[in-house]
């Protein structure tokens, strides 16, 4: 009896020394060289998110060191040390080896997994786990030697960097649910093309693509909607190497990426309402989504039956493999091209010239050559190569060719079948945060002169609008013929040619009396129309001013739509001040007389013409400079004409462009003068900086230029010197541009009612008060800065970002 007594007491108290042992290890987060952790045993992170321990997967007895998270019920596990080299028993040890390392041994001391780094110098050595879900070793000096979040498993945890270098950071999927070692899918960033993707790749090969990065999103995940490009950023390190990384201004807020064992990656967060992990995003959700699904020049269509079509211009390789659903032959091209006639035995059979097809919403295909021509010149760098399949424009990233198949493209597009069109377009769809350009051009063979007509046509205005009280009558408005815009420009010559914008190609011209003009041809295929033509001769055939473009006259015969301005020899505004090349020739005398001069035209547009005109797309681009730089205000085709009595209006129809277009607008559909100022004020900043909004970052911070702007505002006001281009400041220069920055941040104040109006603006600009108002927090930071994420619910309301178009050559 005494005896049974005494082991039942015996019992008792180790089970009460367990129980402490227990509560000891939870209530640490570190080992140093006198403390490990057994199986049963974990150690907690200090805030209490994240569990260091041994667990066994599901339907499985082998026992690994993984982290999780804590207090949530079945929770996954974000990391794995001896992911290949497993535990039959109880009998593992996580400790720091004799040479200071992280290792996990089995009861036999041998060693199964180390942090294998070296530690030669370094006395002692301590491993902590943090509330970042980041396992770290350390030295004596608590300099990082070694962490978890450099040699991932299969989860991306927020602030963790998915790099590509020497030795790049990827991840790695389980071989199951149920064996955590690694399996055959990995994904990573890649840089090969010189612009960052991301891809997942099975056994080495290209299992999935993300599309390019553009600065704001990657442009072939549909889905990457404004949610994620408050959070996701691709940057660079100061040693130069390109990382992804993501980061919520809710650190409390459970969510992370897996790549599952399927190869897929998923998304999840947890829903504390369920109390359970939810799927909030996945990388592929449909057959088009595994990379090359259609072979080369192919494209993949998840809304078709069947999903894989060749491009325009182009049939099956193998049409019986391809009608049985093997569609991985791909497809070849159905004409030769001119320039190939032109270079083989072809050459002086007939055939039509070379062209473009242009694809919209598109996923673009994989190994683009990125070059660093302006828009205008990308499509004339493709056609003067032979080996150039495709171009595509994206102000994120500039000029991408493809001189290799085009493999791996996928999106819905829409083609006209008129009858012998050879150039087939798609239209572009405008999504609200961000719009992308694409472009396509043709070639004209006939080269007819004609002798300039002084005839002016009236006759194509009859059936025109005029009922409008908002608009102008044209009885003033010089027509030309066709004929004699085509004499001078040289029947619309590539080489006269001087960009593309959303309503077509623009031109140099000369008339034979020697004055230069700027020709504007709307397109057949353009995202714009008769609306846009119209509006724009009926709002700026009446307005003079010398800060807007002067309207000199217009042609409408037949199906053309042509539009004829001065001839400005500087181009615009966005050549000068984004361009390495002219960013030090362009001072701050000259900076800011062209701020000014925006300023008043936008103020007459306001207030002082017979009309009240809101441009909605006033931007870099839309600036034109002439020989003196002076600049002019352009491009009224989105401009609204306002009554006397109005003040704002609202449409369905959001028109501008990303980066510039305020929040009421680009959220709500509600524009007014203030939308206009606070164009200005992203333009004002861009000016003073040197940068663009859409497509700077600050590294750490993940804010835009605005973001970066306010930063200094609010944080360091010594070092707003920082923002400004270094090339135009200077003791002297100083004061006066710190005010200007002053200004821009009054202009992009997230509420219309603290924005000044123009006539403000123009005041504070050309009077010497340096007492100016302080600014409150300008528009798109809420995201950024706010102590509360918003629910998934609500982000999945968020607009999406339109996909990239593209164009691919084709013999006409």
């Amino acid at each position: 009896m005494g005896m049974l007594a005494g082991t039942s007491f015996l019992y008792l108290t180790l089970l009460l020394l367990s129980t402490v042992a227990v509560e000891f290890c939870i209530c640490r987060d570190s080992i140093s060289r006198t403390e490990f952790i057994r199986d049963l045993e974990s150690i907690i992170s200090n805030g209490g998110t994240f569990k260091l321990g041994f667990f066994s997967p599901p339907n499985s007895s082998e026992r690994y060191v993984g982290i999780w998270y804590n207090d949530v019920p079945s929770s996954p596990v974000i990391w794995v040390a001896n992911q290949n080299r497993s535990i039959n028993d109880s009998s593992g040890i996580l400790k720091l080896s004799d040479d200071g390392n992280l290792v996990v041994q089995n009861g036999q001391n041998e060693t199964l997994w180390s942090s294998d780094v070296s530690t030669a110098g370094v006395n002692s050595t301590s491993a902590q786990i943090l509330d970042s879900g980041n396992l770290v070793l350390r030295g004596a000096q608590l300099n990082t030697l070694w962490q978890s979040f450099e040699i991932p498993s299969d989860s991306f945890l927020s602030n963790m960097r998915i790099s590509h270098s020497q030795g790049k950071t990827e991840l790695t999927s389980w071989k199951s649910p149920s064996d955590p070692s690694i399996g055959k899918f990995s994904m990573g960033i890649d840089t090969a093309m010189r612009i960052p993707e991301i891809f997942i790749w099975k056994e080495g090969s290209p299992y999935y693509r993300s599309g390019p990065w553009n600065g704001q999103a990657f442009i072939g995940v549909p889905r990457m909607n404004s949610v994620y490009l408050r959070w996701v950023r691709v940057s660079n390190d100061d040693r130069g190497t390109v990382y992804l990384t993501y980061s919520f201004a809710n650190e409390s807020f459970l969510d992370y990426f897996q790549l599952n064992y399927e190869g897929n990656v998923v998304e999840l967060y947890w829903d504390d309402g369920e109390e359970r992990w939810e799927i909030r995003w996945l990388a592929r959700e449909s057959e088009c989504d595994y990379y090359g699904k259609c072979g080369a020049f192919g494209t993949c269509d998840s809304k078709m039956s069947p999903i894989c079509s060749c491009l325009r211009g182009y049939k099956p390789k193998k049409l019986e493999e391809w009608n049985s659903g093997n569609w991985t032959s791909g497809c070849v091209r159905s004409a030769v091209q001119q320039c190939e006639r032109m270079n083989t035995s072809l050459n002086g059979k007939s055939g039509e010239s070379d062209g473009f097809h242009k694809l919209s919403n598109m996923k673009v295909p994989d190994s683009a050559v990125w070059l660093s021509d302006e828009e205008s010149k990308c499509p004339i760098r493709c056609l003067s190569n032979c080996s150039c399949k495709a171009y595509a424009y994206d102000s994120g990233i500039g000029c991408l060719v493809w001189y290799r198949d085009l493999v791996d493209t996928s999106g819905s597009f829409y083609e006209n079948t008129v009858s012998k069109v050879k150039i087939i377009v798609a239209l572009i769809v405008g999504v609200i945060g961000l719009a992308f350009s694409g472009y396509f051009m043709w070639r004209w063979i006939s080269k007819s002169r004609e002798s300039r007509k002084t005839r002016i046509q009236r006759s194509p205005l009859r059936g025109l609008p005029r009922d409008d009280p908002k608009q102008v009558k044209l009885e003033d408005l010089p027509l030309y013929n066709f004929n004699e815009i085509a004499n001078a420009t040289n029947n619309f010559s590539l080489n006269n040619m001087l960009g593309r914008g959303g309503f077509g190609p623009v031109h140099r011209g000369r008339f034979p009396d020697g004055q230069e003009i700027a020709v504007k041809r709307l397109s057949k295929f353009s995202g714009q129309g008769m609306q846009e033509f119209m509006n724009e001769v009926l709002v700026i055939s009446r307005l003079q001013h010398r800060n807007l473009v002067r309207l000199l006259g217009c042609c409408i015969e037949g199906d053309e739509r042509i539009l004829i301005y001065e001839y400005m020899p500087n181009k615009s505004l966005e050549a000068l001040i984004f361009d390495p090349m002219n960013r030090g020739h362009f001072n701050w005398e000259k900076r800011r007389n062209i701020i000014a001069g925006i300023a008043r035209g936008l103020l007459y547009l306001h207030r002082d013409s017979r009309l009240i005109i809101i441009h909605r797309d006033l931007k870099a681009s839309n600036v034109l400079l002439d020989e003196d730089l002076n600049p002019k205000i352009s491009d009224f085709g989105m401009a609204r004409i306002f009554g006397v009595n109005e003040d704002q209006a609202n449409t369905r129809r959001v028109v501008g462009t990303y980066g510039y277009m305020s929040p009421e607008y680009a959220m709500e559909g509600q524009f007014s003068e203030k939308s206009d100022v606070f164009s200005f004020g992203v333009l004002l900043l861009e000016i003073l900086s040197g940068r663009r909004n859409t497509s700077f970052y600050l590294d750490e911070q993940f804010l835009n230029l605005l973001g970066y702007a306010w930063r200094l505002w609010t944080d360091d006001r010594d070092g707003m010197v920082n923002f400004i281009n270094p090339l135009i400041v200077d003791a002297d220069t100083q004061p006066v541009i710190l005010k200007f920055m002053h200004m821009g941040l009054l202009c992009v104040q997230e509420s219309t009612k603290d924005r000044p109006n123009m006539s403000a603006v123009v005041s504070m600009l050309e009077s010497e008060i340096v007492d100016l108002p302080a600014p409150n927090q300008p528009a798109f930071l809420n995201s950024l800065m706010a102590s509360n994420m918003e629910s998934p619910q609500q982000s999945q309301k968020a607009s999406s970002v339109n996909s990239v178009t593209i164009s691919i050559i084709q013999a006409r």
